[in-house]
């Protein structure tokens, strides 16, 4: 059986019972960084061995992997900080599993983004998440240009020396939306703050530590006619099925809503 064990994204104390159980008892832990991992492993006692397991060796490693687990060994993968499979390696081998028929299991556990998502107090029943800002600010406003009029809060993770110029991209592409920040959660110096972006934010967001932001979605776009849209798709030469999932990416909607909607044609 391969693990997917989160870890705590900042408190220790996050860990459940569950998730120690199971590296206590599996036969080897692959770990993002095992220097970072070793911190939380010595403070529970966990003793089993560990493999380093990282974006830049994933592929590398895997035949190996899918062997051990071909031969009944248990695997757990834990990143450096809350959900692997999330801006942290875990796919390409969950891929292989479900491709070779070997058994996984994920294990609930800490998520940043969900965390912040909670705390942000934004009233809506459901967000995007976006992951890391591109580096440059070019990118940068190309990929807000295209996320302008998205009607659900967007949730971004940031780097503390881009967290400023982030901030101000955001409000030269999408004008005054109401931001929430968090800082460092679950950490000893969490922040919590939510504010406009025309607010003076410098003067009380510290650039230090790890971030997460939940954008405000624009409540001013307009409703999309998904039918409409699908016929001047189709006018234009596209297959129903293209149709369908150009319509969805453009308007940034579940494919599963438009195909419905392309049956009453």
């Amino acid at each position: 059986m391969l693990y997917i064990v989160p870890t705590p994204i900042g408190n220790l104390e996050d860990m459940t019972y569950r998730g120690v159980r199971v590296l206590k008892e599996c036969h080897l832990i692959l770990c993002e960084d095992t220097r970072t991992s070793q911190v939380l492993l010595t403070h529970y006692g966990i003793e089993t061995p560990r493999k380093s397991y990282h974006k830049f060796n994933e592929r590398e490693v895997l035949d190996r992997l899918l062997s051990l687990l071909e031969e009944g060994k248990d695997l757990a993968l834990i990143s450096d900080a809350g959900m692997p499979g999330i801006q942290d390696p875990g796919r390409i081998l969950i891929e292989a599993c479900l491709e070779n028929k070997l058994d996984y299991t994920v294990l609930p556990g800490p998520s940043a983004f969900v965390t912040a998502f909670i705390a942000s107090g934004f009233q809506a029943e459901s967000f995007e998440y976006i992951g890391f800002l591109p580096e440059k600010s070019s990118k940068r406003k190309k990929l807000l240009q295209d996320l302008k009029d998205h009607k659900n809060p967007m949730i971004f993770y940031e780097a503390p020396h881009r967290v400023y110029s982030s901030l101000d991209d955001i409000k030269e592409v999408w004008g005054n939306r109401e931001v929430f920040i968090g800082r460092e959660l679950s950490k000893k110096f969490e922040q919590y703050a939510r504010f406009h972006l025309e607010d003076p934010y410098r003067d009380f967001i510290k650039a230090k530590g790890e971030f997460v932001f939940v954008v405000q979605g624009n409540e001013e776009a307009p409703e999309v006619d998904i039918k409409e849209a699908l016929e001047e798709c189709i006018h234009q030469g596209m297959k129903v099925s293209q149709a369908v999932k150009e319509v969805a990416k453009t308007y940034n909607l579940p494919k599963n809503q438009v195909y419905k909607e392309s049956l009453k044609r």
